[in-house]
């Protein structure tokens, strides 16, 4: 079994992530965002490269428990 329990908090922070930016996304095309639009952008600007790193996590730690 190559998931272990911290790949899959790292899948899952790649998820949550990943629906914040979305969500983000939607709510800046949508042109009244909850938050504003200087927080949601911040959000959106963080979430990417968290999306991708908390992925990148992931893969790496199954990857070297494939042994």
């Amino acid at each position: 079994m190559y998931l272990t329990p911290k790949s899959g908090l790292f899948l899952g922070g790649s998820c949550v992530s990943a629906i914040a930016a979305v969500g983000s996304i939607f709510e800046l095309s949508y042109g009244h965002p909850d938050f504003g639009v200087p927080v949601t952008a911040i959000i959106l600007a963080l979430s990417i490269p968290l999306t991708g790193l908390f992925f990148f996590a992931a893969v790496k730690d199954a990857r070297a428990n494939m042994k």
